[in-house]
């Protein structure tokens, strides 16, 4: 394993670990805190906070209670980085959509939470290091800024955020909204890494 995949793993164990801190807490009925939750997994307060600033969203988030797919499951058989792309692209479309209910309370305390605090807040934590462990174990090679580019434009037109664009703002309905994602991640990737 490389150095940076290495590090971005370790980085997504420490989040989800912070999570099911914060899950336990509240299977027991206890308050949730950053710090209570980081204690219960033996993780240190400033670590935590780097993740977790707000436990309004650490609560939202845990709340969610969705199971992620493992990356190796989000891309299947994909053998190239476009491939790859494009199914890491869509799955928090999918997810959001399948847990709408759930992703809609946690996007209105994040929102909620960022007008209360100083403090950035950052949803789909889960995209952008899954984006980069496509290009990490791609044998293609990409600018770094090239990628950077690539990683915003496929992180801007996914998940929850672009279902409450299609859904509440053009009415689409979910066969239709799904299929506009998928083209506009394809232009995406043409736009950046060539037609196929």
């Amino acid at each position: 394993m490389t150095k940076g995949k290495g590090r971005l793993a370790q980085k997504q164990r420490t989040r989800e670990a912070i999570l099911a801190g914060a899950r336990k807490l509240i299977e027991e009925g206890r308050p949730v805190t950053v710090t209570d939750a980081a204690e219960v997994q033996g993780i240190s307060k400033a670590t935590a906070y780097r993740y977790f600033s707000d436990p309004n969203v650490l609560v939202a988030e845990a709340g969610l209670a969705v199971a992620v797919a493992p990356y190796e499951d989000i891309i299947g058989s994909a053998a190239t980085l476009r491939a790859r792309l494009a199914a890491l692209a869509i799955y928090p479309f999918d997810l959001a959509v399948s847990n709408e209910h759930a992703f809609r309370i946690f996007l209105g305390t994040t929102l909620a939470a960022g007008v209360h605090s100083n403090v950035e807040l950052k949803r789909g934590a889960r995209r952008i290091p899954m984006f980069e462990r496509a290009f990490a174990e791609s044998s293609e090679q990409v600018a770094p800024a090239k990628r950077q580019k690539l990683i915003r434009a496929l992180s801007t037109v996914t998940g929850i955020e672009a279902m409450v664009s299609l859904y509440d703002i053009v009415g689409a309905d979910p066969k239709t909204a799904r299929a506009t994602v998928i083209d506009i991640i394809e232009a995406v990737l043409d736009r950046h890494l060539g037609h196929v």
